[in-house]
C-alpha cells in the first residue's frame, strides 16, 4: 500500500470541490472493499477524501418514495421498521450480505460502488480487463466457477457482488447523485454497466460524482417476497447465484411481479421479459417453471460455472414458490 493524503470532509459541496481537484483522489466511507483493494495493490489512490461525516443518513418516508441517505449503515437499513414493513425484499437482501461486523459499517453507498470478488482483478500477477484495461481475460479460460452466464463479452465474464443491489434493482430504486452541476437521478438498472468492450467501468458515475442517496417508491409487493442466495457456505460468502422475488398476488394470479438475479452477471440482472410472462397468470409451479425457462434465454456457461445454467432456473423457481406462500 502507498502512501497517502487523508482527509475529513463535513459537508457534500466540500467533498465535490476536493474531488474535482484531484483526478487521483478517491471517497471512503466503511472502506469494507476500498480498503481491500488497496492493500492487495489493485488500486492506489494518493488521496483519500473520508465522507463518513456528511449528513448523509436519514431515512425518511415522503409521501409514496422512502429516501435513503448514501451514508447509511446496512445495518441500519436493514433494521429500520419502514423497511421491514414495507420493503422486506431490501431487508432480506441486505441480511444476507457479508458479516454482521461488516454491516455495521458498510454503507449503502459504497454497497453500491463495491468491486467483483473475481480472483483475477485482486491477483496483480494475472490478466484482468477490468484491472488493466487491454491485459486479457483470465477467467475466460480458467477457473470460472462464479463467473457470469448473462451478458458477458469476450473483455470480460466477472459478476456484480451486492445482495443490497439485487433487491434495489428489483424495487425499481432511483440513485441521486450530486455534482458540480447539481443533482441528477438515474434508474437503479441502469447505474451498473455491463462489461462489452469496457469493463473498467463498473457503473454510470461520472468523475466528480458522488452519490448522495436512494429513492425507493412503495409497492404492493411487501406480503410475497423472498430473497434467495444460493452460497457456498451458510455465512460471509458471495452468491453463486440469488434471486429476488417480489409479487402481489391476489385470488391466486399475479397482480404485479418482480424479479431480479445476482451472481450471474456484471451488474444486478432484471429479468423483464419474465415478469412480463407472469403478470396476470396464476402462482402455479407449472407457470413459475416456464418462467425459469424463459429466464434463461441467452445464458452461456464457460466449463467451471455450466452448473449455474442449472442451479439458476431451479432458483427462480424456489424464491418464486417461498414468496407466494408468505402471508
Amino acid at each position: 500500500m502507498i502512501n497517502f493524503t487523508y482527509l475529513r470532509v463535513t459537508a457534500v459541496k466540500t467533498a465535490l470541490a476536493l474531488i474535482a481537484k484531484d483526478p487521483k483522489a478517491s471517497f471512503i466511507a466503511g472502506g469494507t472493499n476500498l480498503v481491500d483493494l488497496m492493500k492487495r495493490g489493485v488500486t492506489a489512490p494518493e488521496k483519500l477524501i473520508d465522507i463518513n461525516h456528511l449528513p448523509l443518513k436519514k431515512i425518511e418516508l415522503i409521501g409514496n418514495v422512502l429516501h435513503v441517505g448514501a451514508m447509511v449503515a446496512n445495518s441500519t437499513l436493514a433494521e429500520n421498521e419502514l423497511v421491514k414493513n414495507r420493503f422486506p425484499l431490501l431487508m432480506l437482501a441486505l441480511q444476507s450480505g457479508a458479516s454482521a461486523q461488516l454491516r455495521n459499517v458498510a454503507t449503502v453507498g459504497g454497497n453500491m460502488m463495491q468491486r467483483t470478488r473475481c480472483g483475477y482483478f485482486y491477483d496483480t500477477t494475472m490478466p484482468c480487463n477490468k484491472r488493466l484495461p487491454g491485459s486479457g481475460c483470465g477467467a475466460i479460460a480458467g477457473y470460472n466457477r462464479m463467473h457470469a452466464i448473462f451478458g458477458t463479452s469476450e473483455s470480460c465474464i466477472a459478476v456484480h457482488p451486492s445482495d443490497m443491489c439485487i433487491a434495489l434493482a428489483a424495487l425499481d430504486a432511483k440513485v441521486v447523485i450530486a455534482g458540480a452541476k447539481g443533482e441528477r437521478k438515474i434508474n437503479f438498472v441502469d447505474f451498473h454497466r455491463l462489461a462489452g468492450a469496457t469493463p473498467e467501468k463498473d457503473n454510470n458515475l461520472q468523475k466528480g460524482e458522488l452519490i448522495v442517496g436512494l429513492e425507493i417508491p412503495v409497492n404492493n409487493l411487501n406480503k410475497n417476497s423472498h430473497y434467495l442466495k444460493v452460497r457456498d457456505r451458510s455465512s460471509y460468502a458471495f452468491a453463486l447465484v440469488s434471486v429476488a422475488a417480489a409479487m402481489e398476488i391476489k385470488d391466486g394470479r399475479i397482480l404485479d411481479i418482480r424479479l431480479a438475479m445476482g451472481g450471474v452477471a456484471h451488474k444486478p440482472w432484471r429479468l423483464n421479459a419474465v415478469e412480463d410472462f407472469l403478470k396476470g397468470k396464476e402462482a402455479t409451479v407449472s407457470n413459475f417453471e416456464a418462467a425459469a425457462k424463459l429466464a434463461m434465454t441467452g445464458a452461456k456457461g464457460y466449463g467451471e460455472n455450466d452448473f449455474k445454467l442449472t442451479l439458476s432456473p431451479n432458483s427462480i423457481i424456489e424464491a418464486l414458490t417461498v414468496a407466494k406462500s408468505k402471508a
